[in-house]
């Protein structure tokens, strides 16, 4: 797989939430801070995004899709001087799927959903994004419109299996606004996603995706991106945040993480899969980057429950309408 398919298969969500709400009139939601990945469409009409702690706001139009990644508070409205009511105070109940109406409706048309993402794993990708991923070019909005459609569809004439089909929608939203966010280019940020952007470093990411066993050398991976090992070096640091044999460790890891908690593989077995000739010196590295050791971590967390813990297991099944 490729990278970005490879970080977002680790934070494959364990808890869903999709919905929207279709609003008339004058309107100012507010909403709390959450866990985990929102993303949304606009079906119809005008509104405004403002999120607590980025300056100004973001005009939201037909077709436009954004992405909240860090959890911040945030609000929709009609009118940035309005002042913002509690989205519980318009959507009392919490059923997952539908659309809510406010002030008849008609304006105003949103859809989308709200991943959970496993903990031990959303930083990697999550404090790589802005707090605001806004897709609104014409094109990138063409290459959404299917996914939101369907999913308008499917909530307002739900149909045998409309439930499952909705859940996967949103989860194709999501992957499209981040390739289209990624086709951006990224320029001037520092991190794993911004280094994807970057032809040469996401030649050297993608080498140690494929292969994370091999015995990779800076050399190695100078040459996979077409640069001299210094200047390698030097880039990957600047791009990514870290040197290429730090984020190599950081990805096997992961990867072990996962096998820990989603597979019977003895430690041994996945030490051996992931490049570490001996037991040991996987688990020091592991403990290094995890923070535990291998066993602790795999006694601690339980496949069919993150470390979201309950308030996660609290979004199975539920949805604020809207976006909460």
């Amino acid at each position: 797989m490729d990278p970005l398919s490879d970080v977002l298969s680790l934070l494959q969500p364990r808890g869903y939430m999709f919905g929207g709400f279709d609003a008339g009139g004058e309107w100012s939601i507010r909403f709390g801070q959450h866990d985990g990945i929102k993303c949304y469409a606009v079906v119809s009409g005008q509104g405004w995004l403002a999120v607590e702690g980025v300056p100004g706001s973001a005009h939201l139009k037909t077709g436009d899709c954004f992405l909240l990644p860090r959890g911040w508070p945030f609000r929709l409205t009609s009118d940035l001087a309005l002042t913002p009511t509690d989205y519980r105070m318009f959507f009392p109940t919490r059923l997952n799927g539908g659309i809510a109406v406010l002030n008849s409706g008609g304006d105003f048309s949103i859809v989308g959903g709200h991943f959970a993402l496993t903990g031990c794993h959303a930083g990697i990708l999550l404090g790589m994004l802005p707090p605001i991923v806004h897709i609104r070019k014409e094109a990138d909005k063409s290459a959404l419109r299917w996914s939101m459609d369907r999913m308008k569809q499917e909530l307002r004439e739900p149909q045998p299996g409309s439930f499952l089909v909705a859940q996967h929608l949103a989860h194709l939203m999501l992957v499209q606004a981040l390739r289209l966010h990624l086709a951006e280019g990224l320029k001037g940020g520092v991190g794993w996603l911004f280094a994807l952007a970057d032809k040469q470093m996401s030649a050297a990411i993608n080498a140690m995706h494929e292969d994370p066993a091999h015995r990779w050398t800076l050399q190695e991976l100078a040459e996979r991106a077409g640069m001299s090992r210094s200047t390698f070096a030097l880039k990957f640091r600047e791009t990514v945040g870290a040197s290429p044999m730090e984020y190599l460790t950081r990805w096997r890891m992961l990867r072990a993480g996962d096998r820990l908690v989603n597979s019977s593989d003895p430690v041994s077995v996945i030490a051996l899969a992931l490049g570490y000739e001996s037991e040991s010196a996987f688990s020091t590295a592991f403990k290094r980057v995890m923070g535990c050791s291998p066993r602790q971590y795999g006694r601690s967390r339980n496949p069919a429950s993150s470390s979201l813990g309950g308030e996660e297991a609290a979004y199975t099944g539920q949805f604020e309408p809207a976006a909460g």
